[in-house]
Protein backbone atom coordinates (compact mmCIF):
# COMPACT_ATOMS: atom_id res chain seq x y z
CA UNK A 1 0.00 0.00 0.00
CA UNK A 2 1.50 3.15 -1.01
CA UNK A 3 1.63 6.42 1.57
CA UNK A 4 -1.21 8.20 0.01
CA UNK A 5 -3.55 4.90 -0.33
CA UNK A 6 -2.77 4.44 4.08
CA UNK A 7 -3.50 8.60 3.90
CA UNK A 8 -6.73 8.40 2.15
CA UNK A 9 -7.50 5.37 4.47
CA UNK A 10 -6.43 6.94 7.58
CA UNK A 11 -8.94 10.13 6.49
CA UNK A 12 -11.87 7.48 5.72
CA UNK A 13 -11.84 6.05 8.71
CA UNK A 14 -11.47 9.19 10.85
CA UNK A 15 -14.29 10.06 9.11
CA UNK A 16 -16.44 7.12 9.64
CA UNK A 17 -15.47 7.31 13.40
CA UNK A 18 -16.93 11.07 13.47
CA UNK A 19 -20.35 9.73 11.89
CA UNK A 20 -20.87 7.15 13.74
CA UNK A 21 -19.63 9.56 16.89
CA UNK A 22 -22.32 12.35 15.77
CA UNK A 23 -25.33 9.31 15.56
CA UNK A 24 -24.53 7.83 18.42
CA UNK A 25 -24.79 11.20 20.11
CA UNK A 26 -27.82 12.46 18.40
CA UNK A 27 -29.82 8.94 19.62
CA UNK A 28 -28.89 9.74 22.75
CA UNK A 29 -30.41 13.18 22.97
CA UNK A 30 -33.02 12.10 21.27
CA UNK A 31 -33.93 9.69 23.67
CA UNK A 32 -33.22 12.15 26.27
CA UNK A 33 -35.70 14.97 25.06
CA UNK A 34 -38.95 15.18 27.22
CA UNK A 35 -41.86 17.26 24.83
CA UNK A 36 -43.95 19.33 26.23
CA UNK A 37 -47.90 18.81 26.48
CA UNK A 38 -50.84 20.76 27.28
CA UNK A 39 -53.96 19.17 29.65
CA UNK A 40 -55.50 18.40 26.52
CA UNK A 41 -53.06 16.39 25.00
CA UNK A 42 -52.49 14.53 28.23
CA UNK A 43 -56.01 13.72 28.42
CA UNK A 44 -56.41 12.73 24.59
CA UNK A 45 -54.95 9.49 25.83
CA UNK A 46 -51.93 9.29 22.74
CA UNK A 47 -49.08 9.89 25.55
CA UNK A 48 -47.23 6.52 26.82
CA UNK A 49 -48.60 5.55 30.01
CA UNK A 50 -46.07 5.91 33.22
CA UNK A 51 -43.99 8.17 31.16
CA UNK A 52 -42.13 11.06 32.29
CA UNK A 53 -42.76 14.43 30.76
CA UNK A 54 -43.38 17.93 30.68
CA UNK A 55 -47.22 19.55 31.85
CA UNK A 56 -47.94 23.40 30.61
CA UNK A 57 -50.67 25.46 31.20
CA UNK A 58 -52.00 28.09 33.88
CA UNK A 59 -52.74 27.54 37.03
CA UNK A 60 -56.64 27.30 37.68
CA UNK A 61 -57.76 30.39 40.06
CA UNK A 62 -59.58 29.40 43.31
CA UNK A 63 -57.55 25.54 42.69
CA UNK A 64 -54.69 25.85 44.82
CA UNK A 65 -54.38 23.95 48.36
CA UNK A 66 -51.67 23.21 50.65
CA UNK A 67 -51.62 19.83 52.11
CA UNK A 68 -49.20 18.89 55.11
CA UNK A 69 -46.02 19.70 54.72
CA UNK A 70 -44.87 20.74 51.37
CA UNK A 71 -47.36 19.27 49.45
CA UNK A 72 -49.39 22.09 47.34
CA UNK A 73 -52.41 20.87 45.23
CA UNK A 74 -54.00 22.93 42.15
CA UNK A 75 -55.29 22.34 38.70
CA UNK A 76 -53.54 23.43 35.56
CA UNK A 77 -55.53 24.31 32.77
CA UNK A 78 -55.35 25.54 28.67
CA UNK A 79 -58.54 26.59 28.73
CA UNK A 80 -60.36 23.70 26.79
CA UNK A 81 -58.96 20.88 29.73
CA UNK A 82 -58.17 20.89 33.17
CA UNK A 83 -55.84 18.38 35.10
CA UNK A 84 -55.50 18.15 38.31
CA UNK A 85 -52.04 18.55 39.77
CA UNK A 86 -49.74 17.33 43.10
CA UNK A 87 -46.06 18.44 43.92
CA UNK A 88 -44.41 17.81 47.57
CA UNK A 89 -41.47 20.47 47.46
CA UNK A 90 -40.82 23.99 47.37
CA UNK A 91 -42.58 26.39 44.71
CA UNK A 92 -40.89 28.99 42.68
CA UNK A 93 -41.15 32.89 43.76
CA UNK A 94 -43.45 33.24 40.88
CA UNK A 95 -45.66 30.72 41.03
CA UNK A 96 -49.70 31.87 41.87
CA UNK A 97 -52.62 31.47 41.06
CA UNK A 98 -53.58 32.49 36.73
CA UNK A 99 -49.94 32.09 36.09
CA UNK A 100 -48.52 29.86 33.43
CA UNK A 101 -46.42 26.70 34.62
CA UNK A 102 -43.99 23.75 33.42
CA UNK A 103 -44.30 20.53 35.84
CA UNK A 104 -42.51 17.92 34.68
CA UNK A 105 -43.67 14.29 36.23
CA UNK A 106 -46.17 11.80 35.14
CA UNK A 107 -49.52 10.68 35.31
CA UNK A 108 -50.92 8.75 38.43
CA UNK A 109 -52.96 5.82 38.47
CA UNK A 110 -55.72 7.86 40.11
CA UNK A 111 -55.21 10.38 37.20
CA UNK A 112 -53.67 13.00 39.15
CA UNK A 113 -50.33 14.51 37.17
CA UNK A 114 -48.10 14.00 40.21
CA UNK A 115 -44.82 16.62 39.36
CA UNK A 116 -41.65 16.35 40.62
CA UNK A 117 -40.33 19.75 39.25
CA UNK A 118 -42.77 23.06 38.80
CA UNK A 119 -41.21 26.06 36.80
CA UNK A 120 -42.78 28.81 36.70
CA UNK A 121 -43.09 32.06 34.22
CA UNK A 122 -40.58 34.78 34.39
CA UNK A 123 -43.04 37.76 33.41
CA UNK A 124 -46.34 38.42 32.10
CA UNK A 125 -45.35 38.44 28.32
CA UNK A 126 -43.36 35.06 28.46
CA UNK A 127 -45.14 31.87 27.34
CA UNK A 128 -43.34 29.13 25.95
CA UNK A 129 -44.03 28.54 22.26
CA UNK A 130 -45.55 25.13 22.48
CA UNK A 131 -48.42 26.74 25.07
CA UNK A 132 -49.15 30.03 22.60
CA UNK A 133 -49.61 28.00 19.58
CA UNK A 134 -52.03 25.78 21.77
CA UNK A 135 -54.01 27.96 22.96
CA UNK A 136 -54.58 30.00 19.58
CA UNK A 137 -58.40 30.03 17.99
CA UNK A 138 -59.10 29.41 14.30
CA UNK A 139 -58.77 32.73 13.43
CA UNK A 140 -55.28 33.07 15.36
CA UNK A 141 -56.41 35.20 18.30
CA UNK A 142 -55.14 33.87 22.05
CA UNK A 143 -57.95 31.65 23.40
CA UNK A 144 -56.80 32.25 27.00
CA UNK A 145 -56.72 36.50 26.71
CA UNK A 146 -59.69 36.42 29.79
CA UNK A 147 -58.25 33.40 31.75
CA UNK A 148 -56.77 35.40 34.46
CA UNK A 149 -60.28 38.04 35.01
CA UNK A 150 -63.03 35.98 33.73
CA UNK A 151 -62.31 32.29 33.30
CA UNK A 152 -64.28 30.18 35.95
CA UNK A 153 -62.90 27.31 38.20
CA UNK A 154 -62.67 23.22 36.79
CA UNK A 155 -66.55 21.67 36.90
CA UNK A 156 -66.79 20.16 40.54
CA UNK A 157 -65.85 16.70 38.91
CA UNK A 158 -62.17 18.17 38.93
CA UNK A 159 -62.31 20.16 42.78
CA UNK A 160 -63.48 16.53 43.62
CA UNK A 161 -60.87 15.03 41.89
CA UNK A 162 -58.69 16.84 43.82
CA UNK A 163 -60.65 16.76 47.20
CA UNK A 164 -60.93 12.63 47.19
CA UNK A 165 -57.31 12.44 46.73
CA UNK A 166 -55.60 14.82 49.54
CA UNK A 167 -54.95 12.51 52.64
Amino acid sequence: MSRRQRRMLTVAVLVIGVAAAAALGFTAFRKNMMYFYTPSDLLSGDLPAGATLQLGGLVEQGSLQRGAGLEIRFVMADCTHQVPVVYDGVLPDLFREGQGVIATGHMGPDHVFVATRILAKHDENYMPPQVAKSLKTADGRHSCAPFKSVYQPAPDSVTARIERTSP
